[in-house]
């Protein structure tokens, strides 16, 4: 960047006082600058001829005097003759020339140190008119120096007073221009943080007019100002009591949905082991027909109450990731075996291809997001079928389920992933595609754990494409070639419970009585108390504890299963280490999760199917060792 952008630069940074002031100071300068040059020049050109006047005066005496001594050519007297020329003020030397240039005669000062001269020549001349010879006369510069030296001294003093006479006046001027401007400004920043600004009207007619025009803007603004702050506050307050009011309606809708999901979970999970126990030992091929239509119906109110319950347990943090590597295909085995039947009922292809790929992620979560998006597909198609796939892109695995289904229009593409929200189902073929409208976004919450993302793309009448991007791991070839199965995953078999020993404890006597049947068809000795002093009653008279503790989490009194869990160990001939303790409860409420929870004791959620609850308790029996007691598995 070249000087002038430069000083430009400079120029733009400097306040409107030092601007003025600049602008009064420079062309003063420059204008003295020019006239004290012209001035400067004429009086040293005008001292430099006057010094050349003077040498020419004195060549001409000289010459004169020379005149008849050259005719006699008398060196002596022309020696006299230069010498008394050389003592004239400021000649430096004299000489005389003959008519070829010879020097006849020479006089030079030697009392005075020699400077810069000025020479001048006069001819001599004889009676007859004819050039003799010549006179030089060198003169000393000396008084034309010394001018200078004044020269520029008058120039620096009369400079410098002249540019202290300029900067105050200029000075006074930008004062008096800027400081109502600069107020201004001042006033515009308390404006502009809400303070009330009025200036001072003084100066010229035009600041005057200025700063009674920016008084008068400055009263409308304030008072506008005060008026949107009070409409604010109105509104505000009016916001307020809205939210209190929604936030109200929003715990009691809440409180609404959690105590009729647990007194809803209640009979339905009684309805669920009654209806196991009916198919127990039932032959009759009409029966057994309505037997499973009411397990069609459980199982539907039961995949209705498991959106709900995913949710709640999102909500109240329960869930954290448990990071884990392993095969994607163990999953999508596991995948194909849960929903090949439920398509090949409907008529559709689920095709599941393999893959070698590993993931790391939270295998139970992973297996839940995978669980709704395929099932959700099967629902709302009516040919074709399903597609799962993956395909490694970069450090990352993306996971595609693909369906040929009804499609998702592009302006309700954005919100399927609300709670609640669902397009509008129709039915099909005579299929019921209702639901709750919580399967995407329960997918879309577990995504959010995983620290992924889930996309979907749709077209009407064509089909629905969900991606979902999970984190790539390497292979452990060791560990496939051994068989190992991530958590949650492995071979299901169906234990036997004979000869447990269980005590069951719940506030609501058709639970008791159907977990007595189902416990009892399959083998186990079965103890039921609907209250905290019944249990204790048989801790009392038993001979040895149970194998196995079943309770609710929130009986009658407002008494909880935890705490009855904590009285039976505290109880002398109570239970201990080798006892297994499983809750069952209806609870949805975000506290009751977390108090679960951080409990340690294993749990399940109503409705409980029989064979879910048959390997809780077979679980939680091995978990514990067992005691003296073996567990048998059916082969």
């Amino acid at each position: 960047m070249n000087w002038p952008f430069r000083a430009l630069r400079l120029l733009v940074r400097l306040t409107l006082a030092q601007q003025l002031v600049l602008l009064a100071l420079l062309p003063a300068t420059v204008a003295t600058l020019g006239a004290i040059a012209v001035l400067t020049r004429q009086h040293l050109a005008s001292v430099t001829e006057l010094m050349r006047a003077n040498a020419q005066t004195v060549a001409l005496q000289v010459a004169t005097v020379a005149q008849s001594q050259m005719q006699r050519m008398d060196r002596r007297a022309l020696q006299r003759t230069v010498q008394s020329g050389s003592y004239q003020p400021h000649v430096q030397q004299v000489q005389v020339w003959s008519e070829d240039g010879e020097i006849l005669a020479n006089s030079e000062t030697i009392d005075r140190e020699r400077g810069e001269g000025l020479q001048v020549v006069a001819p001599i001349v004889a009676d007859d008119g004819k050039h003799t010879g010549k006179v030089m006369v060198e003169i000393s510069l000396d008084a034309v120096e010394r001018a200078k030296r004044s020269v520029w001294l008058n120039v620096v003093l009369v400079l410098a007073a002249s540019l202290v006479g300029v900067g105050l006046a200029g000075w006074w001027a930008a004062r008096r221009i800027s400081a109502p401007i600069q107020a201004l400004g001042e006033a515009v920043d308390r404006l502009g943080a809400g303070e009330d600004a009025q200036v001072e009207v003084a100066g010229s007619a035009e600041v005057r007019r200025l700063q009674h025009g920016f008084n008068e803007a400055a009263r409308a603004l304030s008072e506008s100002r005060a008026l949107l702050e009070s409409r604010i506050a109105n509104a505000t307050a009016e916001l307020a009591s809205k939210n209190q009011q929604l936030e109200v309606a929003s715990q009691a809708k809440t409180r609404l949905l959690a105590a009729a999901s647990h007194d809803l979970r209640q009979p339905l999970h009684a309805l669920t082991l009654f209806s196991d126990g009916l198919a127990n030992g039932e032959t009759d091929p009409v029966r057994l027909q309505r037997i499973g239509h009411i397990r069609e119906c459980v199982d539907s109110l039961d995949r209705l109450f498991s959106g709900l319950l995913n949710l709640s347990q999102l909500d109240a943090g329960v869930l954290q990731p448990q990071w884990a590597d392993f095969p994607l295909d163990q999953l999508f085995d596991e995948i194909s075996r849960n929903f090949r039947p439920v398509a090949e009922q409907q008529n559709l292809r689920l095709v599941v291809r393999k893959t070698e790929l590993w993931v790391r992620c939270d295998y139970v979560m992973l297996s839940r997001i995978l669980n709704n998006l395929v099932s959700n597909s099967l629902r709302h198609t009516t040919e074709g079928g399903v597609l799962i796939g993956a395909r490694r892109r970069g450090r990352s695995v993306r996971i595609d389920v693909v369906d040929t289904g009804v499609g998702i229009a592009e302006h309700h593409q954005s919100r399927v992933f609300e709670e609640f929200y669902q397009v509008d189902p129709q039915p099909r073929q005579g299929r019921d595609v209702r639901g709750m409208g919580l399967g995407l976004a329960t997918v879309q919450r577990l995504a959010a754990l995983l620290n992924t993302r889930v996309e979907l793309s749709s077209q009407p009448h064509r089909g629905t494409c969900v991606r979902v991007m999970v984190r790539a791991a390497e292979a452990a070839p060791a560990l496939a070639a051994a068989g190992v199965a991530p958590p949650g995953l492995g071979v299901e078999e169906e234990p036997s419970l004979e000869g447990v020993r269980a005590l069951v404890i719940d506030d609501e006597r058709t639970i008791l009585e159907g977990l007595q049947v189902v416990l009892s068809n399959w083998g186990a000795e079965v103890m039921t108390a609907q209250t905290r002093a019944e249990a204790l009653a048989f801790a009392d008279n038993w001979a040895r504890p149970p194998d196995v503790v079943v309770s609710d989490l929130l009986l009658q009194g407002g008494d909880n299963g935890l705490d009855v869990l904590a009285a039976l160990e505290r109880h002398p001939r109570g239970i201990g280490a080798a006892t297994a303790r499983l809750l069952v409860t209806g609870e949805t409420k975000p506290d009751r999760l977390r108090e679960v929870a951080s409990s340690g004791v294993a749990v399940l959620y109503k409705p409980v199917s029989p064979k879910l609850l048959r390997q809780a308790i077979s679980a939680q029996l091995a978990a514990v060792g067992g005691g003296a007691r073996e567990i048998r598995n059916k082969t």
